[in-house]
């Protein structure tokens, strides 16, 4: 994952994450009441690197999604994609613990035109000879650190270095270094190994681009999927090849699969197999799905395509299996 190209921004899978957004948006009306009611001049804007903040939208000029803005960056000024924007903007500064009033939150200074976009594609093409002198300044420090990717604010006052590391680094004088070749501030951000397969942009095991990169739109530590791993681990039957993702950490998607439990079972438990008939008082049915930590069977019977769930136990010593 040494070749980062990052999804957000100018990104094409960024559209994936848009299209998200302006979905949310129009449900807007459905989720939190009338429109008439909603007065929130609150932005959030997705920066490079995946990085989002919450920004002021100037007056009476609230931007729709998916729309470039220049914002206040740390004394200077960044370009940004709008995520979200008024009353869902501000439902997830709640969510997050901020408060609207607070004096941290930045603003947008002005909507983005063709000009900022051409200077926007400058600056990435100048990362790429930041990247290689990165490269060498490390080497050449012998520093146990990892760079994942780099980023060179719009107004090219300030540097930002990403990295992976296993144990602590000091990089004191990696930063004069660096801060005296680009006469600029160098900011050292330490990322986790799920946070560089996102900026890696590439395929997982599917076939399909990784969610990571393409739709998911923030990245948490997936409780489940490492409880579930865990648990298999324990159990002797750890299949690292099904669960374990480029992050060399639990996949993001098996938060969507079916919770079918790793419960041991014995060798006297037996099930139906799925698809076979068996014959109700209420006519003919399938067997659809068996979850096996909740001892329970699904049949979807043939007539009306209506589900019904039930007991295993009460499935045994009601039903027959043709």
């Amino acid at each position: 994952m040494s070749n980062v190209i990052c999804s957000c921004t100018l990104g094409d899978h960024a559209k994936v994450r848009l299209q998200l957004s302006r979905i949310l948006h129009r449900e807007l009306e459905e989720l939190y009441g009338a429109p008439e009611d909603i007065s929130s001049d609150i932005c959030e804007v997705e920066l490079k690197c995946c990085r989002r903040d919450f920004y002021r939208a100037p007056a009476g000029e609230l931007p729709e999604v998916g729309r470039a803005v220049i914002v206040e960056a740390d004394g200077g000024y960044d370009y940004g994609i709008v995520y979200a924007a008024g009353v869902i903007a501000s439902k997830k500064m709640q969510l997050k613990g901020l408060e609207e009033s607070g004096e941290s939150i930045g603003a947008i200074m002005r909507f983005a035109d063709e000009s900022d976009a051409e200077k926007l594609r400058a600056v990435r093409e100048r990362e790429t000879g930041i990247r290689d002198i990165c490269l060498s300044r490390i080497k050449a420090h012998r520093l146990d650190m990892k760079l994942v990717d780099v980023e060179l604010r719009l107004d090219q006052q300030k540097v930002t270095v990403f990295y992976t590391a296993q144990h602590r680094v000091d990089f004191r004088s990696l930063v004069r270094d660096l801060a005296s070749e680009f006469k600029a501030r160098i900011q050292m951000v330490q990322i986790t190994t799920r946070e560089e397969a996102r900026r890696a942009n590439s395929f997982g095991a599917c076939g399909c681009v990784l969610c990571c990169s393409s739709w998911i739109q923030k990245i948490n530590s997936n409780p489940f999927a490492e409880k579930q791993h865990a648990s298999e681990s324990t159990h002797g039957e750890s299949h690292t090849h099904n669960v374990i993702g480029q992050c060399n950490r639990p996949k993001c998607c098996l938060s969507y699969s079916k919770n079918q439990g790793c419960r041991k079972h014995s060798p006297q438990e037996t099930y139906p197999p799925l698809g076979s008939k068996v014959t109700t008082p209420d006519g003919m049915a399938i067997i659809e799905s068996i979850d096996p930590s909740r001892r329970e069977i699904s049949l979807r019977y043939s007539g009306n395509g209506t589900l019904m769930v039930m007991a295993l136990r009460d499935f045994s010593s009601m039903f027959v299996k043709k």
